[in-house]
């Protein structure tokens, strides 16, 4: 009996000794100067710098997550992050579009150039964390890198829309944002699932143009315009339109030999400057006696959408809506 009782006191003893120990444990940890270890792969708290590398065809680079000091020198990569509430410092001024035009304010952004000749100079001295650049850009790549990591995103012209996801999911997730710029992606794919099952529906072809002060240029399924066809299910008028990044030069005879069933025509002198409107062009004799005119489907598309600022969601968005308003003719 005797030693039962010396066991239990022992026991009683020893499991004292172990709580002291452990609460003596959380003291030190506690103490100025005591740090507790850290399991590895865990976040140490909202100071830690988080990087993310992407890789784009012109380079690689590794940068901070949600940099603050933005520059961006492409209007659709621009719209998408004005969608996403992401703010930018600096971009080319010239030819903004009306549903960006709040960028225009000089007191709030600075100009750094254009689409083509960045200011190198005005960017050094921003000291940016990061510049966006698409295809008008792409030459002055090297030299952007020299100031900061300069990150190249364009549009594929064979999946349009699949491009514009791949960039904003990109970004979102850069800026932290992957929720909006799925909902922004739901959005558009449910209008592009409603529009190409009416032009399914409809079965008929189309013949994009590119009116520029007077001269013509053909698109095709695989070019800049391609969404018409390879996206929203037109048929084409000509399958074979040669590839090229300013179209095929064509007459208004071509037009009529082709024949096409909707014509859309999008006017790159009124974005640029020129002397000679769109309607103006279109207005021949040769163009009237196509199905396209005769039944009223002559479609002219807004150009600083189509032209400048595609691959964006508010401008997707637009001219989504215009190939929607064009079944309805």
């Amino acid at each position: 009996m005797k030693n039962k009782k010396n066991m239990i006191v022992s026991a009683l003893l020893l499991s004292a000794a172990m709580v002291l120990s452990a609460c003596g444990s959380s003291a030190k940890a506690d103490e100025p100067g005591d740090t507790p270890e850290t399991p590895v792969g865990s976040v140490s708290g909202p100071d830690e710098v988080l990087e993310m590398t992407i890789t784009h065809e012109l380079g690689e680079v590794t940068l901070s997550k949600n940099p603050e000091k933005v520059i961006v020198f492409d209007y659709g990569l621009l719209d998408i992050m004005d969608n996403l509430g992401v703010e930018v410092m600096g971009l080319p001024m010239g030819n903004i579009p009306s549903f960006l035009e709040k960028y225009s304010d000089e007191s709030k952004y600075t100009n750094v150039g254009t689409l083509k000749e960045p200011d190198f100079e005005k960017i050094f001295e921003l000291s940016p964390d990061v510049i966006f650049i698409s295809g008008r850009t792409a030459e002055a790549y090297d030299e952007l890198s020299k100031i900061a990591p300069t990150v190249y995103l364009t549009v594929n012209s064979s999946d349009y829309i699949g491009s514009v996801e791949e960039n904003a999911k990109l970004i979102g997730e850069l800026f932290s944002k992957e929720a909006e710029v799925k909902i922004s992606m739901t959005s558009l794919k449910e209008k592009i699932d409603e529009i190409s099952g009416k032009v399914e529906e409809k079965n008929e072809n189309a013949l994009v143009v590119l009116a520029n002060d007077g001269s013509l240029s053909a698109y095709g399924k695989v070019s800049r315009f391609g969404i018409i066809h390879n996206t929203l299910g037109f048929k084409e008028a000509d399958e074979k339109i040669e590839e090229a990044t300013h179209g095929m030069s064509i007459t208004y005879e071509y037009i009529l030999e082709k024949n096409p069933e909707n014509l859309f025509v999008i006017d790159r002198a009124a974005v640029v400057g020129g002397e000679t409107d769109a309607s103006t062009v279109m207005d021949n004799d040769i163009v009237k006696e196509t199905e396209a005119y005769k039944n009223g489907k002559i479609h002219y598309l807004n150009p600083e959408v189509w032209y400048i600022t595609s691959g964006g969601f508010t401008g997707t968005g637009v001219m989504l809506d215009e190939i929607a308003a064009a079944l309805e003719k």
